[in-house]
């Protein structure tokens, strides 16, 4: 089982940046895939930024050059820093672990997703 608990939501004016951290419970050797999600009122969840084996990154074209995640294996935590914030960045923000867990000859998946946190740009 794992653990997320999300920190660092709020509230910002446009322009203004907000650092979101993910706290994971166990180990990142044992997970394959983290990434953030957002969902906005009325449209679907999507993927905002995620880190692939703790090396490679991807970003959702509407944040690229303004939004870095990174993780810190110190403190065990999935950090998503964002800055130039836009109205439309309003959204709960969802932090999300996916475990990749071979059995046989069956690779199965378990998603496990944090409880959310707010983030609200508005002027």
């Amino acid at each position: 089982q794992v653990q997320l608990v999300e920190s660092g939501g709020g509230s910002v004016q446009p322009g203004g940046p907000l650092r979101l951290s993910c706290a994971v419970s166990i180990s990142f050797h044992s997970i394959n895939l983290m990434g953030w999600y957002r969902q906005a009122p009325g449209k679907e969840r999507e993927l905002v930024a995620g880190i692939i084996n703790g090396r490679s990154t991807n970003y959702a074209d509407s944040v690229k050059g303004r939004f870095t995640v990174s993780r810190d294996n110190a403190k065990n935590t999935v950090d998503l820093q964002m800055s130039s914030l836009k109205c439309e960045d309003t959204a709960v923000y969802y932090c999300s672990a996916r475990k990749y867990v071979n059995c046989a000859t069956t690779t199965y998946e378990y998603d496990y997703w944090g409880q959310g946190t707010q983030v609200t740009v508005s002027s």
